[in-house]
């Protein structure tokens, strides 16, 4: 018997944004969802506009996986992860082993497919889109948050733009511009195109 999938699962109960007061809560496997949407609309971006090699299926499924770890270590915030570089690097070793355990659950026969997404190449560019969606995503939140009358979110919002503006991917910035104003618009607003 496996638990690979059942741990997975879990991540629907992995509350996001510990440390902050939510409006809208948030979960590790929703937020998943929306990062590989998010990266598979750069992907393709990447791939049409400017002649990247990726392929769209595989950074969506990268990304589907990309917090596959906290199934087993929970979300630790940001500021605690990056608290200094011991807390980082402890933290770092606690995802790989979260991940190796994870690939450990699977029958043999199926760990070399899964192997690419659960424990992905973080120099591909590939690994790049997908912590692009990732803070996209995280920059979304923000913007919910703010519109729902949320002002805890003002900073982390400021310092996660900085950081999508300083992006070296064109199709972040395309992103931004073509698709993230509409996050802020009603569904009445929506409908009239």
């Amino acid at each position: 018997m496996s638990h690979f999938f059942a741990y997975l699962d879990r991540l629907k109960l992995i509350r996001r944004w510990g440390l902050m007061r939510n409006i809208e809560q948030e979960n590790d496997m929703e937020h998943s969802m929306q990062t590989a949407m998010i990266a598979h609309g750069l992907a393709v971006l990447g791939r049409q506009r400017y002649g990247r090699s990726v392929e769209p299926e595989k950074v969506v499924a990268t990304a589907l996986y990309h917090d596959a770890s906290e199934a087993l270590t929970g979300d630790l915030p940001t500021p605690v992860k990056y608290k200094n570089p011991e807390m980082q690097s402890a933290y770092q070793d606690i995802e790989r082993r979260a991940r190796q355990r994870l690939m450990d659950m699977l029958p043999p026969e199926m760990q070399p497919d899964f192997l690419p997404y659960i424990q992905p190449d973080e120099e591909s560019e590939c690994w790049q889109l997908v912590k692009a969606a990732d803070r996209i995503s995280a920059y979304l939140k923000c913007l919910t948050e703010e519109k729902l009358g949320n002002g805890e979110f003002a900073k982390a919002k400021e310092t996660i733009l900085a950081s999508l503006l300083a992006s070296p991917l064109p199709e972040v910035g395309d992103f931004l511009r073509e698709f993230v104003p509409s996050y802020t618009l009603t569904p009445d607003e929506l409908s009239r195109g």
